[in-house]
């Protein structure tokens, strides 16, 4: 259902190699659909031949027995799909592009919906239905997890073009997400659903306001901006809020969910999570390091700059509420996830 509306909103709405991105998306996305397609045909059928009743409905198919090796290669397939959706790596090369040459409002449901649907299914469907194959694909996914995060970290820390650099943090955050979910922990596992709702939040804002800096100067290089905050005070005050919400700062929405995640998974895998958490200090030194060169530096190339309209600062101030609320006082949520989440994981430690 998203695949179609999101291939237009890059391919028709975007711009650059448009195209290109356009059609990477959409085949990266349908073969991994494909699969799954597959694993879930093949799982009505094994349930159909057991039970007489023939049905695609979760709650029947949860009671199915399938043979180790038949649940692996059906688990494998809902793996890939929803890696691919996260992204985790090494699936993840369509994002940059992706973000890059979509609209300002392509990126912005990109980052706050559809990578969501990755890691939803996995949480949703693929550990319910196939528990024995999740735990012995558990280190692939660790690993996986570890590397997304190290590797989106790094790469983010050499973008020049801010929309890009904002493309791989979501590669290091959504490993994150994956973190969580391979520790399988009620800490962990609700960690990572609240680090989803924080990443929708969060990056969706910085995709605007980057989206709002290139409508107004005609440029997204890094290199080019300098002292805005002292042309542009609203808009820097924004900035600084999200991009320092998304590399992690205490106080702020995305710091919450990557607490509990690496709490959880240390339990688990000491070394994964000592790994994630130096990935995250990356993060936080090249977010500084943007901030610093946007706001603070020397003017560069642009020396004028029309601060935020009043429907521009309606829109930032509704996220900035949410992430300064959830940073400091995430209970609320964190009671909603709490059963579910615990009959997830069968309340293990």
């Amino acid at each position: 259902a998203m695949l179609i509306p999101m291939f237009f909103l890059i391919g028709i709405w975007g711009h650059g190699r448009k195209i290109y991105s356009a059609i990477k998306f959409f085949v990266f996305t349908l073969s991994g659909s494909l699969l799954m397609l597959l694993a879930i045909i093949s799982i009505y059928f094994i349930h159909g031949s057991q039970t007489g009743i023939y049905s695609f409905g979760l709650t029947a198919l949860l009671g199915t027995s399938i043979d180790p090796t038949v649940e692996l290669w059906l688990y494998a397939a809902f793996l890939l799909s929803f890696a691919i959706k996260f992204p985790i790596f090494p699936f993840h090369t369509w994002l940059p592009d992706a973000h890059t040459d979509a609209s300002t409002a392509g990126s912005i449901v990109l980052a706050g919906l559809l990578l969501k649907t990755g890691a939803y299914g996995l949480i949703r469907f693929g550990y319910p239905l196939f528990p024995e194959a999740a735990r012995t694909l558990t280190p692939l996914l660790l690993v996986t997890a570890v590397i997304g995060i190290l590797y989106g970290s790094w790469i983010a820390f050499a973008q020049k073009d801010m929309k890009r650099l904002v493309a791989y943090s979501s590669v290091g955050h959504m490993g994150f997400v994956a973190l969580g979910i391979a520790a399988w922990t009620p800490v962990a596992l609700g960690g990572s659903i609240l680090m989803m709702v924080c990443h929708g939040i969060t990056t969706p804002a910085l995709f605007a306001m980057v989206g709002m800096l290139a409508a107004r100067t005609g440029t997204r290089e890094i290199d080019a901006y300098g002292g805005l905050w002292g042309k542009a005070p609203v808009l820097s005050s924004f900035f600084l809020l999200f991009a320092m919400a998304s590399g992690g700062l205490p106080g702020l929405n995305n710091f919450v969910g990557e607490f509990l995640i690496l709490a959880g998974s240390y339990k688990v895998a000491q070394i994964a999570t000592i790994c994630a958490f130096l990935g995250l200090i990356v993060t936080l030194i090249y977010t500084v390091l943007l901030v610093q060169g946007l706001l603070f530096q020397e003017e560069r190339q642009v020396s004028t700059i029309i601060d935020l309209s009043l429907r521009e600062i309606l829109l930032l101030a509704v996220l900035a509420i949410l992430t300064i609320f959830i940073g400091l006082h995430p209970g609320p949520l964190l009671d909603m996830l709490a059963m579910p989440v615990d009959i997830l994981t069968g309340g293990t430690q």
